[in-house]
């Protein structure tokens, strides 16, 4: 007959294995859900930068261009549409308008209005201040440029800490199902032995029944 006490025991251990793998199961489903978590939220920030510095990101890319219009280095042509663009652009006639006013304002003041003075200043004054223009159009395209340039770099930086952060959390994630599944097979392990030991104890016990059977017996071997 078996042992009550093995059985007892035997169904206490694998009851304890059962309640320790479901837990080790729930803890690493619950950290790999966490890391997951954790990458989805570093993705969200860092899409969430790129579009905030985005419009500073495309506004340097045509400044850098205009610049190099400008500079000769995207070729004759676009040099000289870059220098017709400003010439013709509606601030640059304000100013030349207000310019030429004031230097007919000024000969007329002092009746030199016919003088050859007045043409020469009138024809030195609008190529000198395009040259001024242009100089001062420049550096307001390289501050642009700059500004691309920092923007892109920061969505570049962040780009790259965001890709370590979810690299760490993945390697987190996989670990966490890792340990969840040795944790199922240490549980599964200690379930069959469990089961292995009650089948030796009483394998054992019938054996020991036997020979003492045949001990006992009269008509025994010996």
């Amino acid at each position: 007959m078996p042992d009550p006490v093995t059985g007892v025991g035997a169904a206490v251990s694998i009851g304890g294995s059962l309640l320790k793998g479901k837990s080790a199961s729930k803890a690493g489903r619950l950290q790999y859900d966490a890391a997951m978590a954790g990458v989805d939220e570093t993705r969200a920030a860092r899409d969430e930068m790129r579009t905030l510095l985005q419009p500073y990101t495309e506004a340097g890319g045509p400044a850098l261009q205009a610049q190099m219009a400008a500079l000769g280095l995207a070729g004759p042509e676009a040099q000289q549409e870059y220098v017709t663009q400003q010439e013709s652009s509606p601030f640059f006639q304000s100013m030349v308008q207000q310019g030429e006013n004031a230097i007919l304002q000024n000969a007329s003041a002092t009746g030199g209005l016919r003088g050859g003075n007045v043409q020469g200043a009138l024809e030195q004054f609008r190529p000198q201040l395009l040259n001024q223009f242009l100089e001062q159009q420049y550096g307001r395209l390289g501050g642009m440029t700059q500004l691309g340039q920092r923007s892109a770099a920061g969505v570049g930086a962040a780009g790259m800490d965001a890709a370590g952060d979810i690299s760490t959390l993945l390697g987190q994630g996989g670990a966490a199902k890792a340990g969840s599944a040795l944790a199922q097979g240490q549980m599964y392990g200690n379930i069959l032995g469990s089961v292995g030991g009650v089948a030796q104890g009483l394998l054992g016990g019938s054996i020991n029944n036997s020979i003492n059977k045949i001990f006992k017996s009269d008509s025994g071997i010996f």
